[in-house]
């Protein structure tokens, strides 16, 4: 297969198996998305989905949490992990928000990468979620697949989803880049396919036999 037919099989697969996947991370509007994708920074969408119902009952709007005390915050987020700066980026930006965007998550990719503990990825995952503007945000699972897989040479993130996106037509990134997340979790795991055990790893690569060394992202 070629590059290009080894990402048709990829998507016409992906489509077969998740024709519809859900966000996997608990949310009603763009700021309770915003603020969930934040906390997901090297922690589980499980663990963030057990903690997200006590934050927004402590505020779930910008102007409830720019008022809500810092150590109240700090308290309910720490079993994601960096609690501290996760904490404080909350109340950061919520403040920002009501000061800068009236109360609303800005429908913008410049204005959420200012935004405090909101990198690239995360932006990405609102654009694209929130808002339905078509982005391919890339974590460490569509990393590691798009290397296994040949899609990408895995230099870097963004080099990772600048491939994927001449490879992949606009109007599929939004559902793509869940149903290759989705995949991976459940598939083409870190521990349990090395790139010639699961399925479209066997389907690209007939004759693979060595395990595919991948660069994390």
């Amino acid at each position: 297969m070629t590059k290009q037919e080894r990402a048709d099989y990829v998507r016409s697969r992906l489509v077969q198996l998740y024709p519809s996947p859900p966000v996997p991370l608990d949310h009603t509007d763009p700021f309770t998305l915003l603020v969930a994708v934040l906390l997901s920074a090297q922690c589980t969408d499980v663990r963030v989905n057990q903690v997200t119902p006590a934050l927004f009952r402590l505020g779930r709007t910008p102007e409830a949490l720019a008022a809500a005390p810092l150590d109240q915050i700090e308290a309910i987020v720490r079993p994601c992990g960096l609690g501290p700066q996760k904490a404080r980026a909350i109340k950061q930006l919520s403040g920002i928000l009501m000061a800068e965007h009236q109360g609303q998550v800005p429908a913008s990719l410049e204005a959420l990468e200012r935004l405090p503990g909101v990198g690239h990825k995360t932006a990405q995952v609102v654009m694209a979620q929130a808002f339905g503007i078509p982005s391919f945000p890339v974590d460490t699972h569509i990393h590691r697949l798009a290397q296994r897989w040949r899609l990408t040479d895995g230099k870097s993130v963004l080099q990772t989803e600048r491939d994927l996106k001449r490879l992949f037509p606009m109007d599929s990134w939004n559902k793509l880049h869940l149903q290759i997340i989705f995949y991976g979790r459940e598939f083409c795991t870190a521990r349990g396919c090395d790139g010639t055990v699961c399925e479209i790893c066997r389907t690209c690569f007939a004759n693979r036999r060595k395990p595919v060394s991948t660069k994390k992202a």
